[in-house]
């Protein structure tokens, strides 16, 4: 089997060249990559193009629907509201991600009291949480200099 997060992980890095928040995303169904992205707000000048929105239009395209329940998606960085919004909207079954994003732990709790599909979603804490986290680190300190 496929190192998955290895592979968001290296999605992740692509975002640097754009001077954009490293995080990368993979999805996967039935053991094989239907789509990968990275976050491309800075290079598009778009706010939503965070790597799995992208990730997931990809693979909606891919598979000709917008159900998506049998996927997995791997992230880099546990998913921001807007993201979690189109994950339970296409069902996806599970989301394994590397790094905790406190920042929507709450907002996911009140996700999950509002919508029954949100309430089907696994979230597991994946590998390579240090590498990530190195990651963001290393970019938002030179954003600082």
């Amino acid at each position: 089997m496929k190192d998955y997060m290895q592979i968001a992980i290296n999605e992740a890095k692509k975002s640097l060249k754009y001077n954009d928040v490293p995080v990368g995303c993979v999805i996967v169904q039935n053991n094989k990559i239907i789509s990968k992205a990275y976050n491309q707000r800075e290079k598009k000048q778009q706010i939503t193009k965070h790597a799995e929105i992208i990730a997931i239009n990809k693979a909606t395209k891919k598979l000709k629907s917008w159900h998506l329940d049998d996927c997995i998606l791997y992230t880099t960085l546990k998913p921001c509201l807007m993201c979690l919004s189109v994950i339970i909207q296409c069902r996806i079954k599970k989301v394994i991600f590397a790094l905790e994003n406190d920042k929507n732990d709450i907002s996911f709790d009140t996700l999950k009291k509002l919508d029954e599909n949100a309430k089907k979603i696994v979230f597991e804490k994946g590998q390579y949480e240090e590498k990530s986290k190195e990651l963001l680190q290393n970019f938002f300190q030179k954003k600082r200099i």
